[in-house]
């Protein structure tokens, strides 16, 4: 028994759309066995002669007085065919079309919702190789149309198709079409009833983790802040892992956009778990961007420490960053430079961390600098450029922020091209010593005080005697 079989037997169980199915008690047993048997020698041939099995399949729906379940399997199979193997979506829309004329009588509804799921989820992948976009929106609102009939009965069904219809758009950066969908759902959520507020806090949450990734993609920063926030402000809901890991990665991404490092490497750890928890892959891409953000922020902690990075800190995707994070921890820029260098595929192929690059080596050649200036009173500019591995002029930008922040006491003659350092050291030592004598001199002044008006009370003589 393969899966299309399987999900026929695990769905007679489970509710209806509300469509009144018959049962094939009274059906001719001889009748019915033979059908069988035709579906089982088509389905035999989809390999090694699919033609033949395709007229077979719809020998079956013709012998067929009544709509039943081998009819629905044999259109199934021939859709399927069609689509995946012989290349042939105008004819697969058609024996699909006729597939879901059988939804309302001839099988249950779970069966027909894992069917119509199984074979959108085909048509809106790329198995197949290109196909025509209003194909694949033909696929779509021959579902609705069919579902619409249905009316309230198939509301969670008409919801779970524009979702992949949704999901389709996006993949394939149609985002006109994308965003008629997405006012579609939107209006799907309103006036739902107290006792379907988590089923619609949850489809809320999927719809936004579709409009998060447009304006993402779309660099409209804006709107995905505004649904950033609004995904945040729901309550009552039980989303899939993967849907807020979607969300935090693209606010993760806005919160960098905004040099907000901090909150950026709060947002892509919570999509990390959530990534991990769903078993994506996308948990990977989402770690090293964690990482990036827990660097810039100047953390002395490794993001690798926590329980749940742990296992995935010697992982082959991985390790480039991991080697990364050693070495900035070392302030070692020219190692830092070395990895990056090495490991163009794993780092800097995604566009998104080449960015944030410039940025991160500006953070480590700034924190080198630092130390590498402290036992100095004067520097040529010239040697601090050679040891950055930079030019003078970039060398110079670097030391002018530093300045400019107090982190460095000194000025910069640009006649000589040299950094010139004020004795910071010594001046606080001769300040302390000042304080630390006049402090003294003090004590010592207090002192002398008591003792001379000690003897002013009471002279030099014993008690009571008089000098004559």
């Amino acid at each position: 028994m393969d899966d299309d079989d399987a999900d026929y037997m695990q769905g007679s169980d489970d509710e209806d759309y509300g469509f009144a199915y018959s049962d094939d008690d009274d059906a001719d047993e001889a009748g019915s066995a033979d059908v069988e048997n035709m579906y089982y020698t088509a389905k035999s041939k989809k390999e090694d002669n699919p033609e033949q099995a395709l007229k077979e399949f719809r020998a079956i729906v013709e012998k067929e007085e009544e709509k039943g379940d081998w009819g629905f399997k044999a259109l199934k199979q021939s859709t399927k065919l069609l689509f995946l193997t012989l290349h042939r979506p105008a004819d697969a829309l058609k024996t699909y079309t006729e597939l879901l004329t059988y939804t309302k009588s001839a099988v249950t509804r779970n069966y027909a919702e894992k069917t119509i799921n199984s074979i959108l989820d085909y048509v809106g992948g790329s198995k197949s190789g290109p196909v025509e976009v209003d194909i694949l929106e033909r696929f779509y609102e021959a579902t609705k149309a069919a579902l619409a009939e249905a009316k309230n009965d198939a509301r969670r069904l008409s919801a779970k198709t524009n979702l992949k219809l949704a999901k389709l758009w996006l993949d394939r950066k149609e985002y006109g079409r994308l965003q008629k969908i997405l006012n579609e759902l939107y209006r799907s959520t309103i006036g739902e009833n107290a006792d379907d507020q988590a089923q619609k806090g949850t489809q809320l949450l999927e719809i936004y983790a579709l409009e998060i990734q447009m304006h993402n993609e779309r660099k409209n920063y804006k709107k995905l802040k505004e649904i950033y926030n609004a995904s945040n402000s729901v309550r009552s809901a039980i989303p899939h892992p993967r849907i807020m890991g979607v969300i935090k990665e693209c606010g993760g991404k806005m919160w960098m956009g905004e040099r907000q490092w901090n909150r950026a490497s709060e947002d892509f750890f919570d999509s990390f778990k959530n990534y991990d928890e769903a078993g994506s892959p996308q948990r990977i891409q989402v770690l090293k961007y964690l990482v990036l953000a827990n660097m810039l922020t100047g953390s002395e902690v490794n993001p690798f420490d926590s329980q749940e990075t742990k296992p995935y800190k010697n992982d082959p995707q991985i390790k480039a960053m991991t080697d990364l994070v050693d070495a900035y921890q070392r302030r070692e820029v020219h190692a830092a430079e070395k990895i990056l260098r090495e490991n163009k595929t794993t780092i800097m192929d995604d566009p998104f961390i080449k960015q944030y690059i410039g940025e991160l080596l500006r953070s480590l050649r700034t924190q080198y600098l630092i130390d590498l200036i402290k036992p100095y009173t004067r520097l040529e500019l010239s040697f601090l450029a050679k040891q950055l591995n930079v030019d003078n002029e970039e060398v110079e930008e670097l030391l002018i922020g530093l300045i400019l922040e107090g982190k460095v006491e000194g000025r910069i003659d640009q006649v000589a091209m040299r950094l010139e350092l004020e004795p910071n050291l010594q001046k606080k030592r001769y300040s302390a010593l000042e304080k630390w004598s006049a402090a003294l001199d003090s004590i010592h002044t207090s002192v002398l005080a008591k003792n001379h008006s000690g003897r002013g009370d009471f002279g030099f003589g014993m008690p009571g005697e008089s000098i004559a």
